[in-house]
C-alpha cells in the first residue's frame, strides 16, 4: 500500500473486531451492545468504524448530534443511530433520516409531541450525574404526556452513571443504579409496558457486569484504550523524522529555548504538532516517542506543526519511521502523564491526518 502522507493514524479494524469480540463474549443473554461513535468515532473516523461495527452486528450506534447522524445514513449505515443530543433545530432531519433520538427534559419533549410525527425516542433520567436527564419529580409530567400521545414511540429508558470508572467510589455508582431501577419500575408499572433499559458505559460494564440489563453503551472499550489485557488498542500514530541536526552544549530547542543542551547532541524534528491534536503538556521530556524500539524523549515545547525529539541514544536518518503513540506508548499511558484522559487525546486529533484503515 502506498501512502504519500508522512503523518497517518492507522487503524487496525481487525482490532476493532477483536475488542467487539471480546466485549461480546460478556454479554449476558439478550444484552445488546449500543456502540458510541460520536466526535468523529474518537477520532478514528465514525464512517469507516461504523460499517465495521454494523458489519460485527452491533444493535445501534451512538451520536452526539443529528449532523453526525446523516453523515452516517449518508455513508449507508442502515442500522438504528441514537443522537444524544438532538436539540430543537434539527426536528425535520431526525425525522427525514430515520434517526432515533435521547428525551432529556420536559420541554424537549413537549416539543416533539407537538410536531404529531412519529419518532422513536429514549428517555433519560438523571440518576446523579446532574447533566441531562429528567429528575424524579419528573415521572408524572413524562407519564401523563405520553399516555396521551401515540407518536412517540419509547424504546428505551437510559441514565449515565458518573464514576463507574473510581473503584473508590462503588458506593455512588450502585446508588445509581438502584435509583436506576427504581425510576424504570415506576415508569413501566404506570405506562403498563415493559421497556429496555441501559445505563452502563465501558467502565460501567466491567465494574457492574451484574447490572447490564438489555443494553449496554460501549466507547472506549471498543476503542481499546482500557486497562484490560484482552483489549487492543486499534489505532497507531506514526510520522517521519523530517530533520537531524547536532547541537552543542548549551544551545537551546524550540520556542522560549526551554530545552538547553548539557553536552553535543543530536535531536530530530517530527511534523507533528499541537494542531495535529498533540498536547504541548507532553514537551519538555514528559513525552516520548518510538524510533526503531528506542524511546527518545521529546524536548523544548511542542509547537503547532511539529516537535523536536532527543535522538542521542538511536542511529537514525531523516525519513525514519516515529511512532507517536502505538502498542509501546499507549493512549492510556500518555494520558496518565499530562493528566487527562484517553478521550480527550483521542477526539483532539486533528482531521487532517490522514487516517488509513487495516482489515485484511
Amino acid at each position: 500500500m502506498h501512502n504519500f502522507h508522512e503523518t497517518i493514524l492507522e487503524i487496525d479494524l481487525r482490532k476493532l473486531e477483536n475488542n467487539f469480540n471480546f466485549l461480546s463474549s460478556k454479554l449476558k443473554e439478550n444484552c445488546k451492545i449500543i456502540a458510541v461513535v460520536k466526535a468523529f468515532g474518537y477520532g478514528h473516523g465514525d464512517i469507516e468504524i461504523s460499517k465495521k461495527l454494523e458489519q460485527l452486528g452491533v444493535y445501534a450506534l451512538w451520536v452526539a448530534d443529528f449532523e453526525e447522524g446523516i453523515r452516517l445514513r449518508d455513508s449507508g449505515i442502515r442500522s438504528k443511530i441514537i443522537v444524544a443530543n438532538p436539540g430543537w433545530k434539527s426536528f425535520n432531519e431526525i425525522v427525514k433520516y430515520n434517526l432515533e433520538v435521547v428525551i432529556h427534559n420536559c420541554r424537549l419533549l413537549d416539543f416533539y409531541i407537538s410536531k404529531g410525527k412519529d419518532v422513536n425516542i429514549h428517555l433519560k433520567f438523571n440518576t446523579g450525574m446532574n447533566r441531562y436527564g429528567f429528575d424524579k419529580k419528573d415521572i408524572s409530567f413524562v407519564v401523563n404526556k405520553l399516555k396521551n400521545n401515540s407518536n412517540l414511540k419509547v424504546k428505551s429508558i437510559c441514565s449515565h452513571l458518573s464514576s463507574a470508572g473510581d473503584t473508590t467510589k462503588l458506593d455512588v455508582s450502585k446508588k445509581q443504579i438502584n435509583l436506576f431501577n427504581a425510576l424504570s419500575k415506576t415508569l413501566e408499572e404506570k405506562l403498563n409496558k415493559k421497556i429496555e433499559r441501559h445505563i452502563l458505559n465501558s467502565n460501567g460494564f466491567m465494574n457492574f457486569p451484574e447490572s447490564q440489563m438489555n443494553m449496554v453503551r460501549l466507547g472506549i472499550s471498543l476503542y481499546g484504550s482500557y486497562k484490560n489485557t484482552n483489549l487492543q488498542q486499534i489505532s497507531k500514530l506514526k510520522s517521519v523524522i523530517s530533520q537531524n541536526r547536532n547541537i552543542k552544549k548549551g544551545e537551546g530547542v524550540g520556542y522560549s529555548s526551554d530545552f538547553i543542551a548539557k553536552k553535543t547532541m543530536n535531536i530530530s524534528v517530527v511534523p507533528v504538532g499541537y494542531a495535529d491534536g498533540l498536547n504541548r503538556k507532553l514537551g519538555n521530556s514528559v513525552g516520548s516517542v518510538i524510533i526503531k524500539e528506542v524511546e527518545c524523549p521529546i524536548i523544548g515545547n511542542i509547537c503547532m506543526d511539529s516537535l523536536m525529539i532527543d535522538t542521542s541514544k538511536v542511529d537514525c536518518k531523516e525519513g525514519d519511521e516515529v511512532v507517536i503513540f502505538g502498542p509501546k506508548n499507549t493512549i492510556l499511558s500518555l494520558s496518565e502523564k499530562i493528566g487527562t484522559i484517553p478521550y480527550e487525546i483521542y477526539s483532539s486529533l486533528n482531521r487532517r491526518i490522514k487516517r488509513v484503515y487495516i482489515d485484511n
